[in-house]
């Protein structure tokens, strides 16, 4: 007989929840923090040109511009690539709404390419199909923390003239065919928030190649102004020009020290995801009614998410992903699910998106189910996990 279920009575396999993420703040951080607290400068000071140049270093790019946000980030590429009314900005409905909203910040539509059925990132295919005289750029997103088809995505932006933009939030220290991503895109998109790679509280982080991309960002993030508070004091001048519109989607010093610190552990944290992956992988291997994430020979996954997709074909009739979403969650398991097509957001079905617009992506989005993943989990956390799903599976089986 299966073990009884949680969700039916039985005992959970863990007595408290293990969350789907979690950020992890030590001593030095706390220090790096307060250091900030006890000095001149809360924001706008010398902290964030020492987190940018350290954040460009980790991932091999020239330029480094931090902003409030990942969203900040997003809009900032969207404006500084010229998009505006009547401009089409391909992307992915397999993602946070952010990588689409961009579009409609700046007054251009976006348009949804289907993903590929594997990796679950964007479709060059599907790219290729929904280009027009009006698009401007593609934003690639690497679901999940695995590069998408970054090579043929620029290839064809070159072809057309187009910017490309890769949304990178979940894949900080991902490689993609031997180069870390964050200098093969016009522009790069990374997220601080709390459940990625690094945190700063909130934050984002936009890299580039280019000298006149970088200096237009730091103006769009500062109001549009060419010189920020610090440049000023140091110089001893009041005068300041704004050269164009912008927001005030500045970082603070307060946390990029902590981004810093955070940094200091980042090769060790992504080894870790690493390490986790893979005894999800072996512990998973066979069960019936999952399918594993898939990672192409050419690059590497950061690994934000560790994304399983239920399979009816192995369970009882009637049985679907919300009962085993159900079922984990009882068994104190956090999973999540990653994510409702943005096309089926009421806002976007109000112009004109909807269910059946991208099927690849519909259906993976049906059976999506996200395992708890961040550094901090021990080997018994992911064994929890593994018992707890195989646990569920049978009492849910065909047999």
């Amino acid at each position: 007989m299966p073990e009884r279920l949680a969700s039916e009575g039985g005992t959970p396999v863990r007595a408290a929840m293990l969350p789907y993420g979690r950020q992890h703040i030590d001593e030095d951080d706390i220090r790096a923090v307060v250091e900030v607290l006890q000095s001149d400068w809360l924001t706008t000071g010398p902290k964030i040109a020492e987190y940018e140049s350290a954040f460009a270093a980790s991932v091999g790019a020239r330029h480094a511009v931090a902003v409030s946000s990942g969203t900040a980030a997003l809009h900032a590429a969207a404006s500084v690539a010229g998009l505006g009314p009547g401009d089409e900005l391909i992307t992915t409905p397999l993602t946070f709404v952010a990588s689409a909203n961009c579009a409609r910040y700046v007054g251009a539509n976006p348009v949804f390419a289907d993903v590929e059925d594997d990796t679950l990132n964007i479709s060059v295919e599907q790219v290729r199909a929904r280009l027009t005289d009006r698009t401007r750029a593609i934003v690639a997103v690497d679901f999940s923390g695995q590069p998408a088809d970054l090579d043929e995505l620029r290839d064809i932006a070159a072809r057309r003239k187009l910017v490309l933009i890769e949304d990178a939030c979940h894949a900080f220290g991902a490689t993609y065919r031997e180069r870390r991503v964050g200098s093969i895109a016009s522009m790069t998109i990374f997220s601080t928030h709390p459940v990625k790679h690094i945190t700063t509280g909130e934050g984002g982080v936009i890299t580039t190649e280019d000298d006149a991309l970088a200096e237009q960002l730091r103006r769009f993030r500062n109001h549009g102004i060419s010189t920020d508070a610090r440049t000023r004091s140091e110089s001893g001048s009041w005068f300041y020009e704004m050269t164009t519109l912008g927001f005030n989607y500045r970082i603070t010093d307060l946390q990029c020290a902590l981004g810093l610190s955070q940094l200091r552990h980042a090769e060790d944290w992504l080894a870790r995801r690493g390490a986790i992956a893979r005894r999800y992988a072996e512990g998973l291997a066979g069960a019936p009614g999952l399918r594993l994430p898939v990672v192409r020979d050419d690059r590497t996954s950061a690994w934000h998410l560790y994304v399983v997709r239920v399979q009816a074909d192995g369970l009882r009739a009637g049985i679907g992903r919300a009962d085993v979403f159900r079922a984990l969650r009882a068994e104190n398991i956090g999973v999540n699910v990653h994510y409702i097509p943005v096309t089926w957001q009421p806002y976007y079905r109000s112009l004109g998106h909807g269910p059946g617009e991208c099927p690849v992506a519909d259906a993976a989005y049906e059976s999506l189910v996200s395992l708890p993943m961040f550094p901090a989990m021990t080997d018994h956390d992911v064994d929890d996990v593994v018992r707890a799903i195989r646990k569920v599976l049978r009492a849910y089986g065909s047999d």
